[in-house]
């Protein structure tokens, strides 16, 4: 379902107008053709800023920011990257791992999370944590906040345009065949039009190796959410790791990969 102002906006550009009433809040906003008839980011986190917020400071993008934008320092460089799809937790980080071991290209990390709470979705972290793991691995970071009524695949399809040249859109997914097809599905055209490929490099490996992988890299991982599955057993905060795993009954995936929890890795403590 369309949300009522990403419909309102579409008419207005359509029509040529500089800005439309949004429904809810009776408030005018800029349409994009109004803002870019500007010439330059105001620097106001508008809803449709064609300018990903440039004139923003970083901060201001993380707590503010409508549009995809960088969130760090660090851009995408202008040969192929493999563009890793980051939620904060364990899978992605051990993808971004098999992705070093690989040492092909360099990655940039691409995170969504909901333009209003400023949360990755289902792991119930704040982008800011997102923003200190990025800054603590010295990678690029592209955030993309979500709105509702706003197609995902087409959100990730704009967020696209900032990364000049993508080889491989790369998931942390482990065993789960609907989501990898699901995946599979939604970005079957947008690899197709970038000439990129798919790349899924924690997909079948043992959940042994991936916990071997996880202490050798001397990070630390906390539960950050918990299901109604989980919850007699499992608490935002508790320490995963091998132990966990271990303690975990019969029922409860020991990755937490049916959903009944989800995890913040801390690349570094800090004090």
């Amino acid at each position: 379902m369309t949300a009522p102002w990403h419909e309102a906006h579409r008419k207005a550009v359509d029509g040529g107008e500089s800005s439309y009433i949004d429904s809810e809040t009776g408030f005018h906003v800029f349409t994009e053709l109004g803002l870019r008839r500007r010439g330059t980011c105001c620097g106001s986190g508008c809803r449709h800023c064609p300018f990903q917020h440039e004139s923003m400071t970083l901060p201001d993008r993380a707590a503010r920011g409508q549009q995809p934008a960088w969130l760090t320092e660090a851009r995408a460089p202008g040969e192929p990257v493999d563009l890793l799809f980051w939620s904060g937790g364990k899978d992605s980080f051990l993808t971004w791992r098999a992705l070093r071991r690989e040492a092909l290209r360099p990655t940039v990390l691409l995170t969504t999370f909901d333009a209003g709470t400023r949360t990755v979705a289902h792991q119930e972290i704040r982008i800011d944590a997102v923003i200190r793991q990025a800054e603590d691995l010295a990678q690029p970071l592209l955030g993309v906040p979500l709105h509702p009524g706003h197609a995902y695949p087409a959100r990730i399809r704009e967020a696209c345009e900032l990364v000049p040249r993508i080889a491989r859109f790369v998931f942390g997914d482990l065993h789960l065949l609907h989501i990898r097809e699901w995946r599979s599905v939604a970005f079957k055209e947008l690899a197709a039009d970038r000439g990129a490929a798919l790349h899924f490099p924690l997909w079948g490996v043992p959940y042994r190796a991936l916990i071997d992988d996880l202490e050798a890299s001397g990070a630390s991982c906390e539960v950050s959410a918990v299901t109604e599955a989980a919850e007699s057993v499992v608490r935002v905060g508790d320490r995963f790791d091998r132990a966990m795993m271990a303690s975990l009954p019969e029922g409860i995936d020991p990755f937490g990969e049916n959903g009944e929890f989800h995890t913040l890795v801390k690349v570094r403590e800090r004090r």
